[in-house]
């Protein structure tokens, strides 16, 4: 190509595909298609509040135990196109209360709205499309929230026909309003899918409210009819106010993404044994994590020394200290972090190298 001169290829259309096919990072919600699993695969949670289901997709909720969710639960045919949703169902027929929310949501980072413009007289509408399935019809509602919790707009949609795959697109002004975050690696907008509400956190449908509002007035309660379910798949934040065709991306695209706030590591460590009951290796991450403060919980109980496998760790040391990987000169240039794990009986302590199983569940979700 001459400089001066335009490379078709490269060209976008309004909807964020090139016209060589190729999309960009259109679609601002993560895991959408809810393909990628990695805490549960594929099991059953119970919601509490910030459990995590299918990876970037969490419960919030003032009453724990409510419902259940879980990657393609009930085994229904996801909608055409689509191979995986996921699913809520109700454990009972709760009678909500004037202060409680039910919902399911995720969390888009700064980096990846700032462009929206949200809070300035400049803001960009957007459009929410999902695919819906529920067991019950009616009004149902969800909203969009800044990271305060001071500004919401809950939006309503209905699903007319029970137990049928309903496509949905809600399209919404931007806020010129409140204060969203910007270009950083805090929480930019919350998005959530409303499964119940009280008064207080019920309101106007579809406009902008200086309070945190769950879903609007009079929607449908998912949590009070026991058994009820909800599923959701193909969810979709674009910019503009027109639904286009869902953003597929590469499996290893979307599973990277998702390792960006939360990645299964240690596969391949090594380190050596501190003392009798203690074990210290150096972690790579699979890819940078959103903020180096991670959390760190074991994921397996399994730990191999050499050839022979040993006494199962039973906790992890509360001291979690980062370092530049400069420091494991083997492993490059990325960041990773050194950690023990404790619990043994019986080590010997030396240098002996400890292979990790994937047994280490790196938590930087927003």
């Amino acid at each position: 190509m001459a400089y001066g001169t335009v490379n078709a290829d490269l060209m976008t259309t309004s909807d964020g595909v090139s016209s060589s096919g190729l999309y960009g990072f259109k679609n601002r919600i993560i895991n959408g298609a809810m393909v990628i699993d990695q805490r549960n695969a594929g099991a059953s949670v119970s919601a509490s509040d910030g459990t995590f289901s299918v990876d970037r997709w969490k419960a919030v909720v003032t009453v724990n135990s409510k419902f259940t969710m879980q990657q393609n639960a009930g085994s229904v045919t996801a909608p055409v196109g689509f191979n995986n949703y996921l699913g809520a169902t109700s454990s009972s027929a709760y009678a909500v209360l004037t202060g409680d929310f039910f919902c399911i949501g995720q969390q888009i980072e700064g980096f990846n709205f700032a462009d929206m413009a949200w809070g300035t007289a400049n803001a960009k509408t957007i459009t929410l499309s999902f695919q819906v399935y529920s067991s019950l019809t009616g009004t149902f509602g969800g909203t969009l929230t800044n990271s305060a919790g001071n500004r919401s707009y809950p939006f309503s949609y209905t699903v007319s026909s029970a137990n049928t795959w309903t496509s949905i697109s809600v399209t919404v002004a931007g806020d010129t309003s409140g204060t969203w975050i910007g270009a950083t690696n805090g929480t930019a907008v919350q998005i959530r899918f409303g499964l119940g509400a009280g008064a207080t956190y019920s309101g106007t449908a579809n406009a902008w409210a200086g309070t945190y509002y769950n879903q609007p007035t009079g929607t449908v309660s998912v949590v009070g009819t026991n058994g009820a379910t909800f599923y959701i798949t193909g969810v979709q934040l674009e910019k503009g106010s027109t639904a286009t065709s869902f953003d597929y991306r590469p499996y290893g695209t979307e599973l990277a993404l998702c390792q960006r706030y939360y990645q299964i590591a240690g596969a391949g460590a090594t380190g050596k044994i501190s003392g009798t009951t203690l074990i210290g290796v150096g972690v790579q991450y699979k890819v940078p994590m959103r903020i180096n403060g991670i959390s760190c919980t074991l994921t397996t109980t399994t730990v191999q020394v050499g050839d022979a496998f040993v006494a199962t760790p039973t906790t992890s040391s509360a001291s979690i200290t980062y370092l530049s990987l400069t420091s494991f000169s083997a492993q490059g240039g990325a960041y990773g972090f050194e950690v023990q794990i404790g619990g043994f009986a019986g080590l010997t302590a030396s240098n002996t190298t400890i292979l990790y199983t994937n047994c280490l569940g790196l938590s930087a979700e927003l």
